[in-house]
């Protein structure tokens, strides 16, 4: 059985803009203690500004961070010391290129299976884990892509730490990269979270983040939402 606090509203910056600062204005507008965050689209010094409105809030803690392959050691203790964050997820080096060596860190850090540059087996190893996209692992299973048979498999073997969850729209479009996909970052029907009755309760972590770009109100009525469906 899924509980409430599996899962965490996420300050979110997909769309790159002031979205995620009317996100972290919302933290004390909804008494909100927990949070997730996706600083995925900030270079430092907007990273930096994220740091300090968040430190004004009455945020207590942050457990689930993706993190930015360019985010150095003093980013990643700053949110371990100051919000108690337990876990990280980032990309395949396929994908993205890891400025710094986190090794320090990878008992702690988990991989996530992505739309391109998926990870290897061998890549999982030199980390906790995986990180399980949802959605990722749905748009492959709806395209009859070979990496869904393959994140299954890899999830009978390697430590599951944490999730992302986005919804799945019912018609494919193009993203940004071109890619044909279902998956996305914005949601207008609770509906669209229904495909996760296509996955077993063991897929679900103790850090399930909600990776929209929709409100931390919105994102609360999905996480009641998704426990109501899964239960």
């Amino acid at each position: 059985m899924l509980k409430q606090e599996q899962f965490l509203p996420a300050v979110t910056t997909t769309d790159g803009g002031t979205n995620w600062r009317e996100k972290i204005a919302e933290i004390d507008q909804l008494g909100l203690k927990r949070v997730a965050l996706f600083p995925t689209c900030l270079r430092k010094p907007q990273r930096e500004e994220m740091f300090s409105l968040l430190s004004r809030t009455g945020l207590e803690e942050i457990p689930f961070v993706h993190l930015r392959t360019d985010m150095d050691y003093s980013e990643v203790d700053w949110l371990r010391n100051k919000y108690r964050t337990q876990v990280f997820n980032f990309h395949s080096t396929k994908e993205h290129k890891h400025f710094f060596d986190y090794t320090p860190y990878k008992e702690i850090i988990y991989l996530e299976n992505v739309y391109s540059g998926n990870f290897t087996e061998e890549e999982i190893k030199q980390w906790a884990g995986i990180c399980l996209d949802f959605s990722h692992l749905e748009n492959y299973r709806l395209k009859n892509e070979p990496q869904y048979q393959f994140i299954l498999e890899m999830l009978e073997k390697y430590a599951l730490g944490c999730n992302h969850i986005s919804a799945i729209a019912q018609e494919p479009f193009v993203d940004n990269k071109g890619v044909l996909v279902y998956g996305a970052h914005h949601f207008t029907n609770l509906a669209e979270f229904d495909y996760l009755k296509n996955y077993p309760l063991e897929y679900f972590s103790n850090f399930v983040a909600i990776e929209v770009d929709n409100s931390l109100k919105e994102q609360v009525q999905v996480i009641d939402y998704i426990v109501n469906l899964m239960n």
